[in-house]
């Protein structure tokens, strides 16, 4: 990479950095894959070459999310934001109940889609204590009968995350894993639906990565047959079609498959787990150590590893902070347009390194202007 590059810390919420090692790769491909003579940007989504690409990127998802044998993974598009409508249209019977569980704005977006089209009740809400807050597993007491259970595991917003994905209900349970999808280790069986948008962990936008247990997709097949839905709202053709019922994203769904890879190299769920933690801590220590000077936004106990959100005593002094950390490459570093503030958001690609000097930046401007 060049030194303009290097010259650059990523800290935007996505689109996310991305590995070097993949952009590299992905560049000495660009115009020859695999000695076809062609581009991964102009060959046929239906040639043997394409078929071959998704396969080593679901393989690669495979191994690094250790997904059963009994779950399809789909390659989509519309984001997770689609994903807030398909839920309840493939898996929310008309007249149905489902329990939605809200821990910030990505989670009312898709409640109020849900509302739409059935019942959704809210099971447990952080919202009256300003989402600084993640629910235990132990208060959530779903509907009689209800079709799932739907939480947002990380949210990048507020700088919450659930810490234990371990949930035991008996329900079955949907979660946005959007934005620490990857990030640590979990069992996808724990959960009959996960979708995420790529662009945080797992590659650029454009995709969206849907898991899903096989068993429920005839229920999710009855459903969208009742209410008559168009074809490309069906998971169940999604599925049958290997995600290539229509022109799937290929160029991502190629780097989805290389940041998998890459994921694997640096061993896997476990160690992007601990290199997160201690880019976190680093942050989260400049926050604590501060004497008051950052407020943290999240109460400790459910604090993000993905995305630090901080405030300053002031508007101004916060706008002052954003503008030199960009003139010390220190980029993408404001807060969500709805809340302002600053916000880093350490997703696997961004180094070690560039948390060391954001860690340096802020103890240096807290001894300028405290």
């Amino acid at each position: 990479m060049t030194n303009a590059r290097q010259d650059v810390c990523n800290f935007n919420p996505g689109p996310a950095a991305l590995p070097d090692e993949v952009l590299q790769q992905a560049q000495a491909e660009l115009l020859n894959w695999g000695g076809c003579g062609l581009s991964v940007l102009e060959m046929s989504h239906r040639s043997k070459e394409y078929e071959g690409i998704q396969a080593r990127a679901e393989e690669a998802l495979r191994q690094l999310l250790d997904i059963p044998d009994d779950y399809r993974v789909l390659f989509l598009q519309g984001g997770a934001s689609l994903q807030f409508a398909m839920v309840p249209m493939n898996f929310l019977p008309s007249g149905g109940v489902a329990d939605y569980v809200l821990t910030g704005s990505w989670s009312e977006k898709a409640l109020q889609d849900a509302q739409r089209l059935g019942q959704p009740r809210v099971a447990a809400s952080t919202k009256e204590g300003g989402y600084r807050t993640i629910p235990s597993w132990r208060d959530l007491q779903p509907a009689p009968g209800s079709a799932y259970v739907h939480i947002t595991s990380n949210n990048t917003i507020e700088g919450t995350q659930w810490q234990d994905l371990a949930h035991g209900l008996t329900v079955p349970v949907v979660a946005d894993m959007s934005s620490d999808i990857a990030s640590r280790p979990f069992r996808v069986a724990d959960y009959h639906l996960i979708y995420a948008g790529a662009q945080k962990n797992i590659g650029p936008s454009g995709v969206t990565v849907v898991l899903v247990r096989e068993s429920w997709l005839q229920q999710a097949e009855e459903i969208a047959n009742q209410r008559n839905l168009p074809t490309m709202l069906r998971y169940a053709i999604h599925a049958k079609n290997k995600s290539l019922y229509n022109t799937p994203p290929t160029f991502a769904v190629y780097l989805v498959g290389l940041v998998a890879e890459w994921s694997l190299r640096q061993g896997g769920l476990s160690a992007m787990a601990e290199r997160n933690r201690a880019k976190a801590n680093l942050i989260y220590e400049a926050i604590d150590q501060s004497h008051g000077f950052y407020q943290g936004v999240a109460e400790p106990s459910c604090r993000s590893l993905m995305n630090i959100t901080f405030r300053l005593a002031d508007a101004e002094l916060e706008a002052k902070f954003l503008q030199e950390a960009k003139t010390r490459g220190l980029i993408g570093l404001g807060g969500h347009r709805s809340v302002g503030g600053m916000r880093a958001s350490l997703y696997n690609a961004v180094p070690y390194e560039a948390c060391v000097r954001l860690r340096e930046f802020m103890d240096d401007f807290r001894h300028r202007f405290s």
